[in-house]
């Protein structure tokens, strides 16, 4: 199971917690968000996988920060359509399209994007798009009828990963982010360090 740590505001603390090696991190272009990234992205391991986050942006920005960021995933957190993701498909790029669950959530609605997305991520369903920091009733994804790996996001933090293992899905990655902060945008890389542990000590019993 890989990590993803999302919402990376401050250059410092970007290196300090590239230092463990997450598998992804995530960059959140939405102007909207407390943890809304304009800067540089500092030189961090290439096996870190960059992510950008966006939320219903114009096609053509969404290329420009894929170049000007050397970004290797989009992550669409808006009302994307399964048209729009193969466009982008066409540029080379890996797409995770996000979705918010809620108790009246239904997975007919990933049909459409099966063969255009590379991921899926199943969010809790809020007032924000994303970053509400709660969890939903991860219960639902056992009606879920896709092969495609996914990642899972919504308020995960340690106390959390006895329950995401007896889940028994195909969870790709856990996308960590309000759990861990000090501030918006803000890591504690020490809790990160203790989460990871947990993540390898838990796979491994």
């Amino acid at each position: 199971m890989k990590l993803k740590i999302c919402g990376m505001k401050d250059s410092k603390n970007i290196l300090e917690v590239s230092q463990l090696l997450p598998d992804y991190m995530g960059f959140i272009f939405w102007e909207k968000s407390p943890r809304f990234f304009n800067g540089t992205i500092p030189e961090i391991p290439d096996t870190i996988q960059r992510v950008g986050v966006f939320v219903d942006a114009p096609f053509e920005d969404i290329i420009a920060k894929i170049k000007l960021h050397q970004l290797n995933i989009v992550q669409l957190h808006g009302s994307e359509d399964a048209a729009f993701c193969q466009n982008l498909k066409i540029e080379n790029i890996q797409i995770i399209k996000v979705f918010t669950v809620d108790e009246n959530f239904s997975f007919d609605i990933l049909k459409s994007f099966e063969n255009v997305v590379t991921y899926y991520l199943f969010d809790t369903k809020g007032k924000l798009p994303g970053g509400n920091g709660t969890t939903f009733n991860w219960e639902i994804l056992q009606k879920y009828n896709s092969t495609k790996p996914f990642f899972l996001s919504g308020g995960i933090g340690i106390e959390e990963m006895e329950k995401i293992k007896k889940l028994h899905l195909p969870i790709h990655a856990l996308d960590v982010n309000s759990r861990f902060e000090t501030e918006p945008g803000i890591k504690n890389a020490s809790l990160l360090k203790t989460f990871q542990n947990t993540i390898k000590n838990e796979l491994s019993r």
